[in-house]
């Protein structure tokens, strides 16, 4: 019997309400929602670790995913916490070292446009006194800023972001716990909420995400840690800057490396520049000319940067995703254009998720096929059987 178009209409107003509320109560509950999807990122950078203990066995047995779960977040939880306490500290010490090498007051030539520009300042306002420092005022503003009566409203605002950041962090992670504990513990609660028609291809589609998306995160550690390694050994061991200010230079560039395309050359600008600025304030790194010390640490970094071209890159983002390059380059152009820096960072696992699902649900259409050959081939041998 054919439908009619009341019913039609009926049907329809039906999902648009249901779509209407499920994305109300998405952005009512958008905090819990953000703990979920942070907590399921975690859960996918952890399976490789816990895939690899459950391998470690003790009299022919392995332990219970329980313990095998805490020992993972564990793990996770230290590296995060060894970047804190110690890398971090690195950091802010190279950006201190940097600002404040040596004081205004002192003839050196290195600050000889900060003379200038306080004598710009004092001939553009005449009534300045000719021994006005910049820095000195800045400073004294500051302490007028930051008076008794602002403490309190400080204290009360850190708390409030501490007592938040503890409540996130105590959520994402119990919640990955379980998460990891049972890998498909995110897929059956969305097969829940699907269709009993679609259920079947809702499962294949979220298994062929986790592992995607499982290589991809824990691929794109692997980046980071990778450039920051070789930018680290470059600055020690041929620019000798230092251990420490090694460390800290190669974490940032690496951080900034997960930017696709502006990171790496904002990290290496970055880069040169801490290192200029440390040289010459400290006299660390090679005995040579300024000009030649700042070739040799741009060489380090761009060899660091070729490396990942042409094999971290590769590696992580066409076969962990199963996409061109043009692809993938589109993606994150577009995401950049709409989103900004934010935008580019969540593109790729956004894209998968699209990609997966239009191969899983909509592999009939012919752009689909069209775009996507292994979708393609995924179609023919459905027709053929």
């Amino acid at each position: 019997m054919e439908e009619r178009s009341t019913d039609k209409l009926a049907r329809y107003t039906l999902y648009a309400a249901a779509f209407a509320l499920a994305a109300f109560l998405c952005w009512y509950f958008r905090s819990v929602l953000v703990y979920i999807i942070v907590a399921f990122i975690v859960s996918l950078i952890g399976q490789p670790v816990i895939r690899q203990l459950r391998k470690v066995k003790v009299a022919g047995k392995s332990a219970p995913d329980g313990f095998l779960a805490i020992l993972t977040i564990t793990f996770i939880l230290a590296i995060l916490l060894l970047i804190v306490t110690e890398v971090i500290p690195i950091v802010t010490k190279i950006i201190r070292d940097a600002s404040f090498l040596r004081t205004p007051g002192e003839d050196a030539s290195g600050f000889a446009w900060l003379h200038s520009l306080n004598a710009w300042i004092v001939s553009i306002f005449p009534g300045l006194d000719p021994d006005f420092d910049l820095i000195a005022f800045l400073l004294g503003e500051l302490k007028d800023i930051v008076n008794v009566s602002n403490v309190s409203s400080v204290i009360g605002s850190v708390a409030s972001v501490v007592s938040s950041a503890a409540v996130g962090i105590f959520s994402v992670v119990f919640i990955s716990f379980f998460f990891i504990r049972d890998d498909k513990l995110f897929s059956k609660i969305v097969c829940a909420l699907s269709p009993d028609p679609l259920e079947d291809r809702m499962r294949t589609a979220l298994t062929d995400i986790e592992s995607l998306l499982s290589r991809y995160f824990t691929g794109l550690v692997i980046e980071m840690a990778g450039v920051a390694l070789l930018d680290f050994l470059g600055l020690w061991l041929i620019a000798r800057i230092g251990f420490t200010y090694a460390i800290g230079i190669a974490f940032i560039a690496g951080i900034l490396n997960i930017i696709p395309y502006v990171g790496p050359l904002i990290g290496e600008v970055i880069g040169t520049l801490l290192a200029l600025v440390i040289k010459y304030g400290t006299g660390a790194g090679l005995d040579v000319n300024i000009w030649i010390f700042a070739l040799i640490v741009l060489a380090i970094m761009l060899f660091t940067q070729l490396v990942d071209n042409f094999i971290y890159q590769p590696l992580i983002y066409s076969t962990s995703i199963k996409a061109s390059p043009l692809e993938i380059f589109i993606v994150l152009l577009v995401a950049g254009h709409v989103g900004g820096v934010v935008g580019m960072l969540a593109a790729i696992p956004a894209y998968t998720v699209i990609r997966v699902i239009a191969s899983r649900f909509f592999y009939h259409l012919k752009p689909i096929r069209r775009l996507m050959p292994e979708v393609s081939e995924q179609y023919q041998s459905q027709s053929d059987s």
